[in-house]
């Protein structure tokens, strides 16, 4: 372009014209690396989430396993076996992490665009057109990992076996439009920008923690499966009420959690707060129900205890009977709690958890401006209509053609100031640091800090601010075009305001909500 037979300036427009591609070029490599970057931090928090549920899952099993060892030891062995094997994969690769990220500088960690250089991998794993001595360890790590989580499986789950040959069994790949083809790690990891390296890394460790928790997972419910034997269910006690009066009749069942026929106990053992209970007067059987028929006693807790004993294999199993329940006096108030806490807000469909001991949810009235019933004993309070600052909620009980009035006020408040949030940060009190092109591309928001209850918040509009520069108004949740254009003038380090955000509830927008606080954000590049 800038050869052959042309005049200086003409020459000097056709090089500009070369920088100017140049520079459109280096810029597309730069957005593809920054989403490597996020792309990365988005697996490394599902992760860390992962990592939660099987902690959670060995936790749980490990007390199990304590509490019946027999039934539970042999799979605990098991899952300490793979989360052996996996966390030894897991913590090789972070270490591989960590040695390419201590080549870029302290400053440059979340700069992803500066991370473009494939020097790093290439000289650790490849020598020449071959693997080198750690390209080899990798690649027999990688390997041993298939091999010892295979061995642990076997044959019982094949969909988790093709899982972890298909992921870590590092087949030769065909690249396209090519005839031959060549090593996985190779094909995987040499010539790319560190970025993109590191975020395969870190799906690999997504796929071990993956792998790990569906193994844990479908090993627990084999277990849990084979375990339906008679020996091994629990006994519940079902009642028709939640509480008993004073010298009632207790007309409660003691059942197993199969209620049919093939559970009927051959024999029950029981007591009444010590006191034995007698077949056909205290109790019958019928259908896998022990039928209880006995004085519901002074008020307080009372506890059934026993066995029941069934036959299998020409042996007696007892299942052990350890439940109790409780007799309350006669009802003279009203039981009323907010779920949230003791007040109810404007603009809100406030919870509300209205009862009476011993009397059923369908003999209890309540009544006040804004309470509507939902079902049973759950209410909603809306107050948003109501002027004052208190509310009075009218209960009354009825049982045995008797009433029980009782009531109970609430005070009234609104909702708390919101708090601007950019990329759903408030900054913590201080400016938000982040680059200039994720500004550009961030939403506008704003949360609740601190409240009961969770609400969806949608901004219509803000003003938005650089220093030395008019302030700009803004509609949506995102930046205009006039605002970027300010927002491309602003220095380095400088901090923009984001002011007089307006947002209002998704679902009630005619309730105005308070003024919201600014966010700051201090440009870092």
């Amino acid at each position: 372009m800038a050869g052959g037979k042309l005049t200086p300036r003409q020459k000097m427009i056709n090089l500009m014209y070369l920088v100017f591609i140049a520079m459109l070029a280096l810029n597309m490599s730069k957005e593809v690396l920054s989403a490597f970057g996020l792309l990365e931090q988005k697996i490394v928090e599902r992760n860390e989430s992962t990592d939660k549920r099987n902690d959670a899952f060995m936790a749980n099993l490990a007390v199990k396993a304590s509490d019946e060892p027999q039934k539970y030891g042999s799979l605990n062995e098991k899952a300490n076996r793979v989360n052996t094997i996996s966390k030894e994969l897991s913590d090789y690769i972070e270490g591989i992490k960590s040695g390419m990220m201590a080549t870029v500088k302290a400053d440059d960690q979340d700069n992803y665009e500066v991370q473009d250089k494939p020097d790093f991998l290439d000289t650790k794993f490849f020598k020449g057109d071959k693997l080198s001595k750690e390209g080899e360890k990798f690649k027999s790590k990688m390997l041993t990992y298939k091999d010892e989580i295979l061995s642990i499986i076997g044959d019982d789950y094949p969909e988790i076996k093709n899982s972890v040959t298909n992921q870590f069994g590092l087949e030769d790949v065909l690249p396209r439009g090519k005839k031959i083809k060549e090593d996985a790690i190779k094909h995987h990891f040499e010539g790319f920008p560190m970025i993109a390296s590191k975020t395969k890394l870190t799906q690999i460790q997504a796929n071990i923690k993956t792998i790990q928790n569906e193994i844990l997972s479908t090993m627990l419910q084999g277990e849990q499966a084979a375990s339906l034997k008679m020996s091994n269910y629990s006994t519940l006690l079902e009642t028709p009420k939640s509480a008993y009066y004073s010298g009632e009749k207790f007309d409660g069942s003691i059942v197993l959690g199969r209620v049919d026929e093939t559970t009927k106990p051959d024999k029950a053992e029981l007591t009444l707060d010590g006191r034995k209970l007698v077949e056909g007067t205290d109790y019958t059987f019928e259908g896998g129900r022990v039928l209880l028929n006995v004085n519901a006693g002074n008020p307080g807790e009372h506890k059934i205890e026993g066995q029941l004993i069934f036959l299998e294999d020409g042996k007696e199993t007892p299942v052990e009977v350890n439940r109790s329940f409780a007799t309350i006096s006669r009802p003279n108030s009203a039981t009323i709690s907010a779920d949230k806490m003791n007040v109810v807000y404007r603009g809100v469909k406030n919870p509300m958890t209205i009862s009476m001991d011993g009397v059923p949810n369908s003999n209890v009235r309540a009544n006040a401006p804004g309470l509507t019933r939902k079902s049973g004993s759950s209410y909603v309070m809306d107050p948003t209509t109501i002027k004052g600052r208190e509310v009075k909620i009218n209960v009354t009980g009825t049982i045995d053609g008797n009433s029980f009035p009782s009531s109970k006020i609430y005070r009234i408040k609104d909702i708390p100031r919101p708090t601007g949030t950019i990329r759903g940060d408030d900054g913590n009190g201080g400016p938000v640091r982040m680059q200039r092109q994720g500004l550009e591309k961030s939403s506008i928001g704003a949360k609740l800090l601190d409240f009961d209850f969770d609400l969806n918040l949608k901004v219509t509009g803000f003003s938005f601010k650089v220093a030395g520069q008019p302030t700009i108004k803004v509609s949506g949740n995102k930046l205009s075009s006039q605002a970027k254009g300010a927002l491309k003038r602003a220095k380095r380090g400088e901090t923009v305001q984001i002011f007089d955000i307006n947002a209002k509830l998704t679902n009630n927008s005619s309730y105005k909500l308070k003024k919201i606080s600014p966010v700051f954000i201090e440009l870092t590049n």
